[in-house]
């Protein structure tokens, strides 16, 4: 993954102004005979102070924009470091090839596994050849085809979620995107090999769900899982998508609100600032997670993951008869 200087958020400015009002005075006293040595110690002691008040506190419109990050890394990007000797399978077998969805074969710690994930692009020409990550109808069925693919070879599956939603466009409605998630939800339900389901940037409606029909849900720390964006929901609720913000309060779709309400299973830990400001870490905490849900659903037979998964999705939500 290319270097490059990380974005500032809105909430983040604070920082980057104090950062660089640090490096302008560490330069100065190396031009200049003059000791800033306690000044820049003082605005080191500050800087940490904030960085610890703003990232230990961030709201959810704040976790919003570290999830939509223009430099968050991608599927592709913790397939590089997780696994070894990936192999990308393409195409559905009946109609292409969906780029916004990649998969394929690979190694974790020695373990063959399938892996399959959303797959934004890094600039105006990848994003469009991967339609910014909405798939079509035919990435979903290319990504049911390698799942069955692993069942029929018992090799569990990781699906990594980052995505908007599934693409609402008249081609894709007329291939039957409904139809497409609809049958992976019911498909994933029926798997019998463990299914870890991880979102890494946004999951967005339908279109994350396809792939989210897991043993275990995993949510990086300052993603997003819900049916609808804060935009979306803020333009039926109010007429108004400015307020977005407050519809991303309410409608509780950050990790540690879900984790609260028991619709996933842990909260990956994310780099102080965001996945971007150190992708190799990051993986590593993700592997971490990966290990530690290979253990606790190894031993369960192929009927008991699937009564597991039933008991998982029976219990989200609260109802009376």
């Amino acid at each position: 993954m290319a270097k490059t200087a990380p974005k500032a958020m809105p909430f983040e400015e604070p920082l980057f102004e104090l950062r660089k009002k640090i490096e302008e005075l560490k330069e100065y006293t190396k031009t200049a005979e003059v000791d800033l040595s306690s000044e820049i110690k003082s605005l080191e002691a500050r800087l940490a102070k904030l960085e610890s008040e703003i990232y230990e506190n961030m709201k959810p419109w704040d976790r919003v924009q570290v999830a939509r990050h223009p430099n968050r890394p991608t599927t592709l990007d913790y397939i590089s470091i997780l696994f070894e000797d990936f192999i990308e399978l393409h195409g559905d077998r009946s109609y292409g090839d969906d780029e916004a969805i990649v998969g394929g074969i690979a190694s974790f710690h020695g373990q063959p596994v399938t892996v399959i994930g959303h797959q934004r692009g890094k600039d105006t020409k990848e994003n469009i050849r991967r339609n910014f990550g909405m798939p079509h109808p035919e990435g979903y069925r290319k990504a049911l085809r390698l799942m069955k693919q692993a069942e029929k070879f018992n090799r569990p599956i990781v699906c990594l979620i980052d995505t908007k939603g599934a693409y609402p466009g008249k081609a894709a409605e007329e291939r039957g995107q409904s139809e497409a998630i609809a049958r992976n939800l019911v498909e994933m339900a029926g798997l019998e090999v463990p299914v870890i389901s991880i979102v890494i940037g946004e999951g967005g409606s339908g279109g994350a769900l396809a792939l989210g029909v897991g043993n275990h849900i995993l949510m990086l720390e300052n993603s997003t899982f819900s049916v609808i964006s804060p935009e979306g929901a803020a333009s039926i609720l109010w007429k108004d998508s400015a307020l977005a913000q407050t519809a991303a309060e309410a409608m509780k779709i950050t990790a540690p609100d879900l984790l609260e309400m028991k619709i996933i299973e842990r909260v990956i830990p994310e780099v102080r600032g965001g996945a971007h400001h150190d992708c190799n870490k990051q993986a590593a905490y993700i592997g971490d997670a990966i290990k530690q849900s290979f253990a606790e659903l190894g031993n369960l037979s192929g009927q008991e993951l699937i009564e597991q998964r039933y008991a998982k999705f029976k219990s989200i939500g609260i109802f009376s008869e």
